[in-house]
């Protein structure tokens, strides 16, 4: 496999993707090989939930382009890293905001971070479905806590810092990429 790539991204007061933030990470170590963020104007002008996290201080510097020209770069960016899946907690959302990349492999971190037979730190007395899924508690923030042990821990809603933290999921669950399930 060699590469896969995570992305998260955050959308504004009418539901248009006003930032996207992806970092590519090698598939046998996790470790992480390269990032990218993108502002997206004019649709980061309209505002949202967490407007006032997109400016943040982040490892890599924030590309502000159109849609289109995020969309271009992304797909250059994937065809130079070897990057053909992507990932995401909850992928359906992220692979319904962007349909120019319905051509990749989309990737569910949720579908194994959620349930008892993927993820040995839920609790035996975790309130869960009949199919091991967790009932509640069971975002970016609450797994990563449960993971890492760390109660103070805070998503950002900064897209990159999102990937990032998704990242560190699929690392702490420890299973191999191809583990995920494709939507």
């Amino acid at each position: 496999m060699g590469t896969f790539a995570v992305i998260d991204t955050e959308t504004n007061w009418v539901d248009q993707v006003m930032s996207i933030g992806c970092c590519i990470a090698d598939s046998d170590t996790f470790a992480l090989k390269a990032m990218q963020y993108s502002i997206l104007t004019p649709e980061c002008q309209i505002g949202g939930m967490y407007e006032r996290v997109l400016f943040l201080d982040t490892p890599v510097k924030p590309v502000l382009c159109t849609r289109r020209e995020a969309m271009q770069a992304l797909l250059r960016w994937f065809s130079q890293h070897g990057v053909t899946s992507l990932y995401a907690y909850n992928a359906r959302f992220d692979r319904n905001h962007l349909p120019e990349l319905a051509g990749l492999g989309w990737y569910d971190i949720m579908r194994l971070a959620a349930y008892r037979q993927y993820n040995p730190r839920i609790p035996a007395c975790a309130d869960c479905c009949s199919t091991g899924r967790l009932k509640r508690d069971y975002g970016v923030e609450s797994i990563l806590r449960l993971l890492s042990g760390n109660r103070g821990y805070r998503e950002t809603h900064n897209a990159l810092y999102d990937a990032l933290d998704e990242l560190e999921i699929m690392r702490l669950l420890g299973h191999r990429p191809e583990t995920y399930i494709p939507l």
